[in-house]
């Protein structure tokens, strides 16, 4: 695949799963990435994983990792990084808006009416407004130079019944951001698209297994195959007649020709989760 060198990126939520393999396979792609979020070396904390620990691999796989520990709850927090990013590199590519919070009541099955309201802000403030805010500040960056792109990490929640009521209405709008922030930014050559991985094998899946029962793990994804569909748009120079888009990641490895890291190809999208009665 073509390479990604002299591009900067900016993967919020990167310390682990999704942001981290998005991290590394636009690392491997040879770019520079600054790696965002709360979980720091000094932190600790439940699931391993940091942003240094991340910003590590990006650099053993040929790119730059840069850590930058900053909460996407706070706007001033999110306003430096991109400042940050201005002042260092004079420039930005992409913006990979993975940063989520998630409750420890998402899987429990349990109806909305029976967790805490605070899940509806866990979810859409850390979620959908930080995607938000981090595109805002990254558009400017983005628009003198006349390219760039923007990949919400989404999911088929956005359109079918998936674990939590905050949850599906959370996606669902952060599709809607993808489709009409692309048509803003369209003029100025900067693609949005929304991406919809499967069930993914990150740190806090994969020790879930016998605590999710009803979910087959045959067919899961590596936490770096939605980032070879980051770095495959991220190479694709017709990216911008796909902007506005939601795209499965398993559909893009169909249409650019990657696989995930063990050669294989996953099975795409969850259309069955606990709860859903599907």
């Amino acid at each position: 695949m073509p390479g990604l060198k002299n591009r900067i990126a900016v993967v919020t939520g990167g310390s682990r799963g999704i942001g981290r393999g998005c991290a590394i396979e636009l690392g491997a792609a040879g770019a520079t990435v600054y790696v965002t979020g709360r979980s720091t070396a000094s932190a600790g904390g439940k699931l391993p994983g940091s942003i240094e620990a991340t910003a590590r691999e990006v650099s053993a796989a040929g790119g730059r990792g840069i850590p930058v520990a900053c909460d996407h709850r706070e706007d001033d927090a999110v306003a430096a990084l991109f400042q940050r990013v201005r002042e260092e590199e004079g420039r930005l590519d992409i913006l990979v808006n993975n940063a989520f919070l998630i409750p420890p009541e998402l899987t429990s099955g349990k109806n909305f009416w029976q967790v805490p309201l605070s899940n509806w802000d866990d979810m859409i403030d850390v979620g959908t407004r930080s995607a938000y805010a981090a595109s805002h500040f990254a558009a400017p960056l983005m628009i003198p130079q006349g390219s760039g792109l923007i990949a919400n990490i989404s999911s088929s929640g956005a359109a079918e019944y998936a674990w939590h009521v905050a949850y599906g209405v959370g996606k669902a709008a952060l599709d809607r951001f993808t489709r009409d922030a692309a048509h803003e930014l369209r003029p100025h050559g900067i693609a949005v698209i929304s991406l919809w991985p499967g069930l993914v094998l990150t740190e806090r899946n994969s020790g879930a297994r016998d605590a999710i029962p009803e979910l087959d793990f045959t067919g899961a994804e590596s936490l770096r195959f939605t980032g070879r569909a980051v770095t495959a748009l991220a190479n694709d120079p017709e990216v911008l007649a796909r902007s506005g888009e939601a795209f499965a990641s398993r559909d893009l490895a169909d249409r650019y020709g990657f696989t995930d890291t063990d050669g294989s190809l996953p099975n795409g999208p969850l259309h069955r989760r606990p709860g859903s009665g599907k």
